[in-house]
């Protein structure tokens, strides 16, 4: 995001939370999805959870939803959980965010597009005494009491290991990741990079591009390095819109020989590596990411103490081990 951009978000962020604190409760749920119930923070006897994720273009998120509903339904609790339309609507997630202090749940979980630009709305959660669990991308704040999310960053140096191997150590290297805002996108990227500079000085990486999480932008990106790079040996897609794209790419461009490491495992990377066409991926678990929220912000709601970080945990998985019952155990599809 650009400076003024980014600003601007700021600004308006600090508008809204002004605007949350002359503002009454409102019960009315409002929001894209709702599930367990649904209803304010001061209607029926269970307590209210409002869950304002990335964003419904994945299948990741229909997962964590899935996991969040389960946990709900097992603990007592009523859930809405709605997201922007895409990963790269900061603003509107934001203002998900600011209605859903406007409920005055019993907690709220977050995964931020942008891990700065919803701090002063945390702030304004803490001040109402609002309980915030953090999940799949932290904030830049103290407030959020934990964040239930993959290790990201051992995430990607593996992805990297994986990738490093199967082109001998040696060739130059695509990277095309979903954000530079959020910390998943920070973590995936770098982790990556860090590991390639440590042990593979062989492996050249092109500078890294941003395809918002976008399968079609990320597979013009993937054909813009292939055309400027017509000895390109590899490609990391950051998360599932930049992998599917990548493989977009590649199959688009009619090149050869390039091997593609994802992220995620929605069913197009899975038809993907089982048909050859990728050389595997990182699956993280997502029903247990939303299980864990939901199970977090029951404690917080009960005054338990929390952990700062839950890990939620990550496979890598290919042709030879996508079978074993504990890797389809966390596959979605």
């Amino acid at each position: 995001m650009g400076t003024k951009r980014f600003a601007g978000v700021v600004v308006a962020v600090a508008a809204l939370a002004l605007a949350v604190g002359a503002c009454g409760g409102d019960d009315d749920n409002g929001g894209s999805s709702a599930s367990s119930g649904g209803g304010g923070g001061g209607g029926g006897d269970k307590p209210y959870i409002a869950i304002v994720s990335k964003g419904f273009q994945h299948q990741f998120w229909q997962a964590v939803k899935k996991g969040a509903e389960e946990e709900a339904t097992k603990e007592g609790a009523r859930i809405t959980f709605e997201g922007p339309p895409t990963e790269q609507d900061i603003e509107q997630q934001v203002t998900m965010l600011t209605n859903a202090i406007q409920k005055k749940p019993a907690a709220i979980g977050f995964a931020a597009l942008d891990s700065k630009a919803s701090a002063p709305l945390m702030d304004q959660a803490q001040s109402q005494k609002i309980p915030v669990i953090a999940f799949d991308s932290g904030v830049d704040s103290d407030v959020p009491l934990t964040t239930a999310a993959t290790d990201n960053k051992a995430a990607a140096a593996e992805a990297a290991k994986h990738l490093a191997e199967a082109i001998g150590n040696k060739g130059k290297v695509g990277v095309v990741v979903h954000d530079q805002t959020s910390r998943s996108g920070i973590d995936r990227r770098d982790g990556f990079l860090e590991w390639m500079k440590s042990n593979s000085p062989d492996i050249k990486v092109l500078p890294v591009q941003y395809g918002g999480g976008d399968q079609a932008k990320s597979a013009d990106i993937a054909k813009s390095i292939i055309s400027a790079n017509p000895d390109l040996k590899g490609f990391y897609g950051a998360n599932e819109g930049s992998a599917i794209g990548v493989i977009k790419g590649v199959e688009e461009s009619g090149k050869k020989g390039i091997t593609i490491v994802g992220f995620d495992s929605g069913k197009a990377q899975i038809d993907a590596i089982k048909s050859g066409v990728m050389a595997g991926a990182i699956t993280q678990n997502p029903v247990g990411m939303g299980k864990e929220l939901v199970s977090s912000a029951m404690k917080a709601i009960k005054g338990e103490q929390l952990p700062k970080v839950i890990d939620t945990g990550f496979y890598w998985y290919d042709k030879s081990n996508i079978d074993d019952p504990k890797i389809q155990a966390v596959l979605y599809q």
